[in-house]
């Protein structure tokens, strides 16, 4: 009888094979200069071996039910934190503040720009 001690996935090296042939892509690709296309290969490609990585290597697929729901319910409060922050990062000015280095700074872009843009 053989020992499955050292027992692999047969497609392990085959999904590691993909994933450093996308990771090149993903390096060579802002050498194409087109942004739209980097952007598309970044995102796209990141999202692909998000995907590999977590299916193959981490057997997410074969995990309870409720690890899925973790992950939706980790991805809600990103996104209530982002909603709940971002009304007064983005800003310059709020109800008891206001952020004087970053108004002097857009001040400083627009002097700079030229009487058109003031």
């Amino acid at each position: 009888m053989s020992s499955p001690t050292h027992a692999h996935h047969p497609a392990y090296v085959k999904i590691w094979a993909v994933l450093v042939v996308l990771l090149m892509v993903s390096v060579l690709g802002p050498l194409t200069g087109i942004r739209w296309l980097m952007l598309l290969l970044a995102f796209g490609i990141a999202v692909v071996k998000a995907y590999l990585v977590a299916k193959n290597f981490m057997h997410v697929n074969i995990e309870q039910r409720w690890i899925a729901y973790l992950l939706i319910v980790s991805l809600a409060l990103i996104v209530v934190l982002f909603a709940g922050v971002a009304p007064d990062v983005m800003k310059h000015r709020g109800l008891h503040w206001e952020n004087r280095a970053a108004q002097q700074a857009v001040e400083a872009g627009a002097h700079a720009a030229g009487p058109a843009h003031e």
